[in-house]
């Protein structure tokens, strides 16, 4: 019986992992409030050479990421083929390596600022205050062929993709154990090594340079296609009409839904001043990330509720939501809802924190 009732308490903790009491207030929503994957980025002091090898000792020290996963979580199918992801950072760079296993490695957009998720790619989103606006889109195919781009705010807010924006000082390198576009082998896996430099991250013009203890929201997304063969060349698969088969999206940190723009959804990447191999290091989840997540389910309920009755909801209690919560640690907040029928601010705040509010477009502020 203590086995079974610490198994209940762990799978709350993981469901719910801003507070155990929101149990009765997430359901319907469950697939939105699963934890987080984090990762601790600890700092090298050594020459980092970008060839997509990534055999110097610190990289071999780095800890690799959990093993990548269905987009909507873990209960899909696992994917196909492992994929997993190591960082490491300086006073310049952040640097990635990524390991992808693939039997047939193809990639013919070899062009700049091609759209290079029509064939499979592996991608890095970026948002350095955690506010879900202003954030940094890289992809990367087997070509090395780049695909950057930064978001004002999500497309589900109305945000439309910058594509003429570029990562100034951008580094990136494939390797590939098998050989590309030949459809006559079998191929092991392909490797790509990053440095996206700090001075390319910026909000309002000023360049963001992490700091001891720093957290930012990052996700991974690999998007693989299922292939046939046609003039010896790979192309997407079709079905018995003709339409493409949809992809496969393998990410780092489930978002719940298959989108990745929601920012608010994505992993969280935390720089430490710590040596790579390491083993005292300690994630240390920032408070207003607890308070956020009341926020945002306030945020997923007022879109449901303006669907079905053509309106934002007027109070908390019509949302079936409390205006005292309580945190994690005990610690008592209060929600807050201003609303008419097309727009809303909800803040939160505890005797210990600064206000935090959101608002209809899915803007996050903190007072």
């Amino acid at each position: 019986m203590r086995k079974k009732l610490f198994f209940l308490f762990l799978w709350a903790e993981i469901i719910f992992p801003f507070s155990i009491h929101a149990q009765n207030y997430t359901k319907g929503y469950e697939h939105l409030f699963t934890t987080e994957k984090r990762y601790i980025a600890t700092h090298t002091d050594s020459a980092i050479m970008i060839d997509g090898i990534a055999s110097e000792s610190d990289w071999n020290k780095a800890q690799w990421t959990d093993d990548f996963t269905d987009i909507e979580g873990e209960e899909k199918p696992t994917p196909l083929y492992r994929t997993r992801a190591k960082m490491l950072w300086d006073s310049h760079y952040l640097y990635i390596f990524v390991e992808l296993e693939e039997p047939n490695i193809w990639a013919y957009y070899d062009k700049h600022d091609q759209i290079v998720y029509h064939e499979n790619d592996f991608e890095i989103f970026i948002d350095p205050n955690r506010d879900g606006y202003h954030y940094f889109e890289f992809e990367v195919n087997a070509q090395n062929t780049l695909f950057d781009l930064l978001l004002p705010k999500p497309y589900r807010n109305g945000g439309k993709a910058s594509i003429g924006w570029n990562a100034t000082g951008f580094k990136s390198a494939v390797d590939i154990e098998g050989t590309l576009n030949n459809p006559e082998d079998t191929d092991k896996k392909w490797t790509v090594e990053i440095a996206i430099p700090f001075k390319s991250i910026k909000e309002t013009n000023r360049s963001i340079t992490p700091k001891n203890g720093e957290t930012w929201r990052l996700n991974f997304s690999r998007v693989n296609w299922q292939t046939s063969l046609e003039n010896g060349k790979y192309t997407k698969k079709k079905d018995a009409t003709g339409k493409t088969l949809s992809e496969f999206n393998w990410v780092w940190s489930p978002i719940g839904i298959i989108n990745m723009h929601y920012p608010e959804r994505w992993g969280l990447l935390q720089f430490s001043t710590g040596k790579p191999g390491e083993n005292s290091l300690q994630f240390q989840l920032p408070k207003d990330e607890y308070l956020k997540q009341w926020l945002w389910l306030v945020y997923y309920k007022q879109q449901d509720y303006r669907k079905k009755y053509g309106e934002f909801a007027p109070t908390l209690q019509s949302l079936n939501l409390p205006e005292q919560v309580t945190m994690k640690d005990g610690e008592p907040a209060q929600l807050k809802l201003r609303s008419s029928s097309n727009q809303f601010n909800v803040t939160i705040q505890t005797t210990q924190t600064n206000s935090i509010s959101l608002n209809e477009a899915g803007y996050i502020q903190i007072k």
